[in-house]
């Protein structure tokens, strides 16, 4: 998988990691959506990846995702940033799959 960042995106993202390191996970979120087969795509931003977390390459930042999300995304995508509305947009050449997407920080304070 390869997610391009717009420099908007990159902008944005730069902003929430300024606290500290961190990675960004990618994933389809079906907390309260009912089944796992419904969710939504969301960007989370964690201390670091787990064992059996795949990378997905992208440039300035790589990210991390569960290999069960996989079937969810395609090979190609592009990751926006719409000021108007305040979140990301997850999009490929044939489809959006969050227009409304957020960026939630899931770091556990380091003491």
């Amino acid at each position: 998988m390869h997610i391009t960042f717009t420099n908007q995106a990159i902008e944005q993202i730069n902003k929430k990691m300024t606290t500290g390191a961190g990675e960004l996970k990618l994933v389809y979120d079906s907390e309260g959506c009912g089944c796992a087969a419904n969710g939504v795509p969301t960007l989370w931003i964690v201390n670091h990846a787990e064992d059996k977390e795949l990378r997905a390459e992208g440039t300035p930042f790589e990210l991390v995702y569960e290999k069960k999300h996989e079937v969810y995304f395609e090979d190609r995508m592009t990751l926006d940033y719409e000021a108007g509305r305040g979140s990301f947009v997850l999009k490929s050449s044939g489809q959006i799959y969050n227009a409304n997407m957020l960026l939630i920080d899931k770091r556990e304070q380091q003491l």
